[in-house]
C-alpha cells in the first residue's frame, strides 16, 4: 500500500510539473522576448494606454452589473427548487461553451436594425454596435455565468437553518440576508466577480464582431499582430497581462482569510 502511494505520488509530482511548465512557458517566453526599451516605448503609446484601460474598465461594469443582477438570482438557485431548475442552469452555462464569435452575432440578431428591439434601441438614440454599451453588453454576456456559479456555491455553502433562526427572531428577509447569508458568502461572491472580471477582459472573438472600434487591448493585440507582425503585438500583451496580475492579486489579497493575512 506504501508502495503504491509513493508511486501515485511521484506521477502526480511529474504530472503538476508538466502543467506548470506548459502554463508558464509560453507565458515566460513572452515576457523575456519583450526588451524594457520596448515596454516603455509601448507605454508612451496613448492607443495601448487606452485600449487597457478601457479593457479594465468595461470589465468592471460587467463585474458590477453581474453582482447586481446575478446575486438574487444565484440566491433562488441555490435555495429553491423548481421545474426546469436544470433547464435554466444549463442556459446559464451555456456562453462559456458556445464559440465566442457566435456570441457576437447572437446578440447583433438582438440589437441590430433587422430586429424590432434593435430598431426601438435605433429609435431611442442608443447605438449598440461599435460602442462602448456593445462592448459592456458583450463582456456581461460572457462573464455573469462565472459569477452566478460562483455566487450560487457560496449561498449553498451557508446552512439553510442560520437564516431560519434569524427569521425566528424576527429579522425580515433583506435583513438576514445582509447580517446572515452575505457575510458567510461574501467571498465565493468575491471570487465570482474576479472570475467574470477575467473572463471580460479576455474576450475577444465576440467584440470583435459587436465593437472592433472603439478597441479594447485583446482587438488591439489582434489588429497590430496582423499588420506589424509579433513585434508589435508582444509588448502590448505583456503589458495586459501585467495590469491583470496586479489587479487580480489585489483582489485575491482581498479575498483571503484573516488568518492567512496575519
Amino acid at each position: 500500500m506504501e508502495r503504491r502511494k509513493e508511486f501515485f505520488s511521484i506521477v502526480a509530482f511529474i504530472c503538476g510539473a508538466l502543467v506548470i511548465c506548459f502554463l508558464t512557458f509560453p507565458l515566460l517566453k513572452m515576457f523575456t522576448s519583450s526588451s524594457l526599451g520596448n515596454l516603455v516605448f509601448t507605454l508612451r503609446d496613448k492607443e495601448v494606454l487606452e485600449s487597457i484601460w478601457r479593457s479594465l474598465y468595461t470589465a468592471f461594469i460587467a463585474g458590477l452589473i453581474s453582482f447586481l443582477v446575478g446575486t438574487p438570482f444565484a440566491y433562488l438557485l441555490a435555495r429553491r427548487d423548481f421545474f426546469g431548475k436544470k433547464i435554466i442552469e444549463s442556459v446559464i452555462d451555456l456562453p462559456m461553451v458556445i464559440p465566442h464569435p457566435v456570441v457576437g452575432i447572437a446578440i447583433l440578431s438582438v440589437v441590430g436594425k433587422d430586429y424590432w428591439f434593435g430598431r426601438v434601441l435605433s429609435g431611442l438614440g442608443i447605438r449598440v454596435m461599435g460602442s462602448i454599451l456593445g462592448i459592456v453588453v458583450v463582456l456581461t454576456f460572457v462573464g455573469m455565468p462565472f459569477y452566478i456559479n460562483s455566487a450560487k456555491n457560496g449561498f449553498k455553502s451557508v446552512p439553510s437553518r442560520l437564516e431560519k433562526v434569524s427569521r425566528s427572531l424576527g429579522a425580515s428577509f433583506f435583513s438576514t440576508f445582509l447580517q446572515v447569508t452575505f457575510p458567510l458568502a461574501w467571498k465565493s461572491m468575491l471570487v465570482g466577480v474576479i472570475m467574470c472580471c477575467a473572463r471580460a477582459i479576455s474576450e475577444f472573438g465576440a467584440v470583435v464582431v459587436v465593437a472592433y472600434h472603439p478597441m479594447v487591448a485583446p482587438v488591439l493585440i489582434y489588429e497590430r499582430f496582423e499588420a506589424y507582425g509579433l513585434s508589435y503585438s508582444q509588448p502590448v500583451a505583456v503589458l495586459l497581462t501585467l495590469f491583470c496580475l496586479v489587479l487580480f492579486l489585489i483582489l485575491r489579497i482581498f479575498s483571503m482569510p484573516e488568518s492567512v493575512k496575519r
